[in-house]
């Protein structure tokens, strides 16, 4: 079955052209038997009820998603299931059924979107790889590569080709980075624009959910929706807008191949083609990786303790996830997460954009191709660790200081687009325009 996009599948079903439940059957039909294994839970029966439900709302006419089949990643409530988070079923046999959906999801249901399924993790989404006890989710557009982390299965199945709307949420890169592995859209909004409820913390505030789609359209509808504000799914034409070429790297062992550079600067030079003042830049990345790794250590011993404490079997959890967590004690300990260094952060990055006179920045996502497609849950930690630091590390300081950022597929790769707080919709606007 063909895909639509997720504003045609919702046009249709509003004109009553196409039924909910035919949307969802043709979904459950593209599916197959999940070559890509992006599914952890696929609840088809639930799904054609649900879908039913929506062609007898009555206002269905004005719902935004309307039986728009979607995914959901597998580390928010959804009701009638357990969140999983990545641990195996022997893990997480005491965790309890969800009695309500997450705010997300219910913002999703309420605009007539029907959910398939579950995407998988990596355990905690603490990697840039996604595989779990069972799977090790594939790549459509780089097979033989990892569809990226922790977003992976949400990523993979949007690619594939099952839905074209995907939830996925971003603490590290965990939207953008996947985005540029499987070659879609993906926008990381600002802190606070969508609710967050990660985990205790929210990687120490440093988490977001976010559409992952195949258009700049649908990352514009379903942040519409996630955020509550139907003006975001209009995508403007961006008129004015100045942009900075970033392509310094941001770590001392940062090396981003040929290829990736000429994409990013075959984007900017088409934004230039179309308008925009553009100037290459140097970003401020910060001289040390302390402020990120500390937290992403914390947040592992923070969530680890959370899902315990709901009912996994702590000496369950992966070798990799214990080792991490032990680290992210350790640093908690020494009081290692500090929020004076994210303000400092943020400040150097405002003076930044205000010195340079760019509203918009311009980056890679990828450093190099993604990590081969393997089972990491049953390696060393370093086996995750490494590559998930080494080879997406251009979006995680966006996290740090909490300003919107996404990805945009261009030449076959990921290109970054980074705005200060509020710039959601310029970001869409210059997406628009990268887009092939």
């Amino acid at each position: 079955m063909t895909l639509l996009t997720a504003a045609a599948t919702a046009e249709r079903v509003r004109s009553g052209r196409l039924t909910a439940v035919d949307a969802a059957r043709e979904a459950l039909t593209r599916i197959g038997d999940d070559a890509v294994h992006g599914w952890r839970v696929l609840r088809a029966e639930q799904a054609l009820a649900e879908a039913a439900a929506v062609d007898a709302r009555p206002d269905r006419y004005s719902l935004p998603l309307a039986g728009v089949p979607i995914a959901i990643k597998d580390n928010v409530a959804v009701s009638g299931h357990r969140t999983w988070d990545g641990v195996s079923e022997a893990c997480g046999a005491g965790l309890p059924v969800e009695q309500a959906d997450h705010p997300v999801v219910k913002r999703l249901r309420a605009a007539g979107a029907v959910v398939l399924g579950l995407t998988r993790v990596p355990e905690l989404c603490l990697w840039a790889m996604t595989d779990d006890a069972r799977e090790v989710v594939g790549n459509p557009h780089r097979p033989g590569r990892t569809a990226g982390g922790s977003s992976g299965g949400s990523a993979a199945v949007v690619a594939a080709g099952h839905v074209a709307l995907a939830h996925g949420n971003d603490g590290l890169g965990s939207l953008r980075g996947p985005a540029a592995c499987t070659g879609i859209v993906a926008i990381k909004p600002g802190r606070g624009v969508v609710p967050a409820q990660l985990g205790p913390t929210n990687w120490f505030g440093m988490s977001e959910n976010g559409p992952m789609t195949r258009t700049v359209e649908d990352a514009a509808l379903g942040l519409s929706v996630l955020a509550g504000r139907p003006e975001l799914a209009v995508v403007g034409d961006g008129a004015g807008l100045r942009v900075g070429l970033g392509l310094n790297r941001p770590t001392a062992v940062t090396f981003t191949s040929r290829g990736i550079r000429r994409a990013v600067r075959g984007a900017a030079d088409r934004l230039a083609e179309r308008g925009h003042a553009v100037r290459e830049v140097s970003v401020p990345y910060p001289a040390s990786p302390l402020p990120l790794l500390a937290r992403w250590a914390a947040a592992a011993a923070t969530d680890a303790d959370d899902i315990v404490a709901r009912g996994a079997n702590p000496r369950l959890l992966q070798a990799r996830t214990r080792r991490h967590a032990a680290i992210g004690r350790a640093v908690e300990r020494r009081g290692l997460v500090r929020p004076a260094d994210a303000a400092r952060i943020e400040s150097a990055l405002e003076r930044f954009f205000a010195a340079e006179d760019v509203d918009v920045l311009v980056t890679p996502v990828l450093a190099r191709r993604p990590a081969p497609a393997r089972p990491y849950a049953e390696l060393p930690w370093a086996a995750s660790a490494i590559p998930s630091l080494a080879y997406a590390p251009y979006p995680s300081l966006w996290n740090l200081v909490g300003w919107p950022a996404m990805t945009v597929p261009f030449l076959g790769e990921g290109v970054q687009l980074i705005a200060r707080p509020g710039g959601e919709a310029d970001l869409l606007a210059l997406a628009a325009k990268i887009e092939v």
